[in-house]
């Protein structure tokens, strides 16, 4: 039946490309914070924390070190909620499907914009809240979009990770709305537009998402969606025998039964050595990258010398650098897909092919992290235009190769919730951004080199999980290969 082909196709491609618009211009939007805290500052926003000091020849300084303080709290609590309920969001999917959870991370959303467009100078704490649902709303996003991988097949390691990459590129929506505001845009018209967009999630949702989940491996002819009236395969189905759905039945349940056998619990996914150290291998990396995001408006304060065009220039490059992300993200799953590619070895499970493939893409991730952290650490200004570069690339290959590894590594059917569980536990572990940038700002004397040093030394710590996962290969291989020669 080339027509209904040709129909699925059209509607998976439009899925596919949509859900690609929907990460890229949407999900990931509260890390862009550094082009929005620009915006704020202009137009005064916890001014209040700005006090005046006595400096050098008893001059009168301004000192906003409690205003950055101020800031720097907003998207230490922001980006802990776009972690860390992450777990109840994984949950919320895994048990009430794609519909219900999306149409919940839409509410969220708009419930955010809404609040930026209606936050002044004198209520700027409800910037806590807004930054917080916008953050809810788009890993929601992030999360159902990341089935859509299951459509096509082999491709579904490099779909997963371009939608990561999306994520990330979409950091680059709050520098669209600070050029516009320069433009003359106001703030609250930029927000309210982006609580307009809901119509094109809840479009979405409705037409082109499913109402559970895509499963994987895919069943032949799988349809979603509304439609009018009774699909062609569900005629198809009601017009088989009575002999041969009672088999097909039977077969299922068998399948099903065999598949249940196989499959790891949940608990066993949890106590096990890849789940810890994936969690480990997450933490200390988006600790390093939530504390470069947190205090780069700063940190490129004192690089620059206070000179505001300057800073402005430096918001704008990182801003751009991460539009990048979409085009960085693919390579890690080009990676894996490309490796899973080769011959198997006589007896290799599928699964064992995807963790091999997954060595290097852990190994690469982590060697991007500390060349990253080294030149963010080190104070001269042009040098942070390759941080940019380096920050943009891991990124991208961090919550690309996250994704993909739980995807292979763990049953799909906990998916979901071992997804949100692992990004909480990471969330809780970048609460230490917070006492690191009053570090900075108090005993410090502003100068963050030797907490850079530290998180730098921290990050080593990532090299543990993808030798952990080398020696588990090697020790399958040398199995098989006694196994083989008895």
């Amino acid at each position: 039946m080339p027509g209904l082909g040709n129909s699925l196709s059209l509607r998976r491609g439009l899925t596919f490309a949509t859900g690609l618009v929907e990460c890229l211009c949407f999900a990931g939007a509260v890390f862009g914070w550094a082009s929005l805290v620009f915006i704020l500052k202009t137009e005064g926003y916890f001014s209040s924390h700005c006090v005046n000091t006595t400096g050098v020849n008893a001059t009168q300084v301004l000192d906003c070190s409690g205003q950055d303080e101020q800031f720097s709290l907003v998207f230490t609590i922001a980006s802990f909620v776009n972690n860390f309920l992450t777990l109840p969001n994984g949950f919320l999917f895994d048990h009430f499907g794609t519909t219900v959870a999306r149409l919940f991370g839409i509410f969220l959303y708009t419930m955010g914009t809404m609040m930026v467009a209606f936050s002044t100078a004198a209520l700027s704490n409800l910037l806590f809240p807004a930054l917080s649902f916008l953050s809810a709303g788009g890993i929601l996003f992030l999360i159902t979009n990341m089935q859509v991988g299951n459509l096509f097949g082999s491709r579904r390691s490099t779909i997963i990770t371009l939608y990561n990459g999306a994520f990330d590129s979409s950091s680059a929506l709050f520098l669209v709305i600070k050029l516009l505001h320069e433009a003359g845009v106001s703030l609250r018209s930029s927000f309210l537009f982006l609580s307009a967009c809901s119509v094109i999630h809840l479009f979405r949702t409705f037409f082109l998402m499913p109402k559970h989940h895509i499963p994987y491996p895919l069943p032949e002819d799988f349809t979603y969606g509304v439609t009018c009236g009774k699909s062609k395969t569900l005629r198809l189905e009601q017009t088989t025998t009575n002999g041969n759905a009672q088999t097909s039945t039977e077969e299922m349940a068998l399948n099903k039964n065999v598949t249940v056998k196989q499959e790891k619990s949940f608990r066993e996914c949890l106590m096990s050595r890849f789940f810890m150290l994936h969690v480990l291998w997450l933490s200390v990396m988006q600790l390093r990258h939530y504390l470069f995001i947190g205090t780069l408006n700063p940190m490129l304060q004192r690089l620059t010398a206070g000179e505001p065009s300057l800073v402005s220039q430096y918001i704008n490059a990182f801003a751009i650098t991460q539009l990048c992300g979409v085009l960085c993200a693919p390579w890690n799953g080009l990676i894996m897909d490309r490796l899973k590619g080769k011959p198997r070895a006589p007896g290799e499970t599928e699964q064992e092919v995807d963790l091999r493939a997954s060595v290097l893409s852990l190994f690469l991730t982590a060697l991007q992290c500390l060349v990253f952290s080294i030149c963010a650490s080190l104070p001269y200004l042009p040098l942070q235009y390759l941080t940019f570069v380096l920050q943009v690339l891991n990124r991208s290959f961090l919550y690309g190769g996250n994704a993909a590894f739980i995807s292979v590594a763990f049953p799909s059917c906990h998916f979901g919730k071992l997804y949100g569980l692992v990004m909480s536990l990471s969330a809780v572990f970048s609460l230490l951004q917070y006492p690191c940038f009053a570090l900075v700002n108090g005993p410090l004397d502003g100068n963050p080199l030797y907490v850079n040093i530290g998180l730098t030394l921290l990050s080593l710590l990532a090299f543990i999980h993808p030798l952990s996962v080398f020696l588990h290969c090697r020790s399958l291989a040398s199995q098989r290969a006694i196994s083989t020669s008895s």
